[in-house]
């Protein structure tokens, strides 16, 4: 009887875990899938599938490979996760359950070297936005990306207004016949709350003023050290989503193993 007993326990635990893996792992799935299909659907709008050439053409950094790489990988990991627990396979739960732990320490990993490297990681957080801002004209998603940075952190270039000089449309030389010489873009303004209609010319000329007359018009500091304000202001929240995000892949893994083993 005791034998009998076990035997019932066993697979009756194990279903759970199983239904319960596939539930969040279709549903990862779909998200991954919804993801990659915006990521194409955007590089099918700016001619890039038909072009690959033009993905290096780009200066700057292009958002849609974000949704293209992260919409992919979700894919992946959801398939796996999903037909593996569906199916009981155990190569596709081992699969998963390493490819999560592989993402996992990756996560940690950086974690870990962006604390201790926080000097190099600014310098090249500067540079990287300083790439993006030479390249703000040339594709339409870097712009609304750099716009949204700058009017959410309430900045203007990675260290501060003049960063925009190494734009072509923006830089004060003058061989420069662009009406936004000497200019910064309509995102590093201060707002008016009294304006219904935004203003996108509100900061054309401003930075031939001198800095203190700046200040009332614009955003004088840097989106570097405004983000990093902003993560100081933030951290409980955000440590919490990164614990969060690692005890769900702690139990996935967990899970993962523990249906491959069973079977």
């Amino acid at each position: 009887m005791p034998g009998k007993h076990q035997h019932f326990h066993e697979p009756e635990v194990g279903c759970c875990g199983k239904y319960f893996l596939f539930g969040f792992n279709i549903v990862f799935w779909v998200l991954g899938a919804l993801f990659l299909a915006i990521g194409l659907w955007a590089w099918g709008e700016k001619g890039v599938l038909s072009n690959i050439s033009a993905l290096t053409d780009l200066g700057g950094f292009d958002p849609v490979w974000l949704f293209v790489v992260v919409g992919g990988v979700m894919s992946v990991l959801g398939f796996a996760g999903c037909i593996g627990a569906l199916r009981e396979n155990t190569f596709l739960l081992k699969f998963f359950s390493v490819f999560l732990g592989l993402i996992f320490f990756l996560e940690l990993a950086t974690g870990i070297l962006a604390f201790v490297f926080k000097d190099w990681i600014r310098d090249q957080l500067n540079l990287f936005i300083n790439n993006n801002v030479k390249a703000y004209r040339d594709d339409i998603d870097l712009q609304n990306l750099i716009d949204f940075a700058q009017e959410y952190w309430s900045c203007c270039g990675a260290r501060g207004p003049n960063d925009w000089n190494l734009n072509i449309y923006f830089n004060c030389t003058d061989l420069n016949p662009s009406r936004e010489r000497c200019g910064v873009p309509f995102s590093c303004c201060v707002r008016d709350p009294s304006e219904d209609v935004l203003n996108t010319q509100c900061g054309y000329d401003v930075r031939l003023k001198l800095e203190l007359e700046q200040q009332g018009s614009i955003h004088t500091k840097g989106c570097v050290g405004q983000f990093e304000k902003w993560l100081q202001d933030n951290l409980i929240i955000v440590a919490g989503v990164f614990v969060g995000i690692a005890l769900l892949q702690i139990f996935g893994i967990c899970l993962a193993q523990n249906l491959a083993q069973t079977r």
